[in-house]
């Protein structure tokens, strides 16, 4: 739909992917508060690992892991947020590296010795279900007009 200013109005699978989106933005950053509660099975997971590192260095390295994982959650969560921005906008591209994003989301599940979190699979079967509404025909239409207007 365009509206009297010229602009057109995103249908609500638009909008629906864009609120997918903001979802599995909260659900990536309740994953930074969830591996912070979980550092002393970090430290333990590292001892257990065979290392001959002392228990300073053990707790140097649960910290190092827990602020780095938090830092390019965070990160990765903001990138996220403003796509879904650019998407709601009609802007394909971020249509496009969103769907990039969420298969590498979901494939990192897969990765690991069952460390994936709650949170983790909450945020990405949401931006999974948020990737479908983006392709769905009225999207298609959306991002169609979107890029005839410009």
């Amino acid at each position: 739909m365009t509206t009297a200013t010229g602009r057109t109005t995103p249908p609500g699978t638009v909008n629906a992917a864009f609120a997918g989106f903001l979802v599995s933005c909260v659900f990536a950053v309740t994953s930074i508060g969830v591996l912070v509660g979980t550092r002393d099975a970090l430290v333990d997971a590292l001892r257990a690992s065979g290392t001959q590192l002392t228990e300073e260095q053990l707790q140097s390295a649960a910290t190092i892991t827990q602020v780095t994982f938090a830092g390019v959650a965070l990160v990765i969560a903001l990138v996220q947020l403003w796509l879904a921005f650019k998407l709601r906008a009609g802007r394909n591209w971020a249509r496009i590296v969103l769907t990039v994003f969420t298969v590498f989301q979901v494939g990192s599940l897969f990765v690991g010795e069952g460390t994936a979190t709650l949170p983790a699979y909450g945020g990405a079967l949401v931006a999974a279900l948020a990737v479908v509404a983006s392709y769905l025909p009225a999207s298609n239409e959306y991002f169609l007009r979107v890029r005839q207007a410009r």
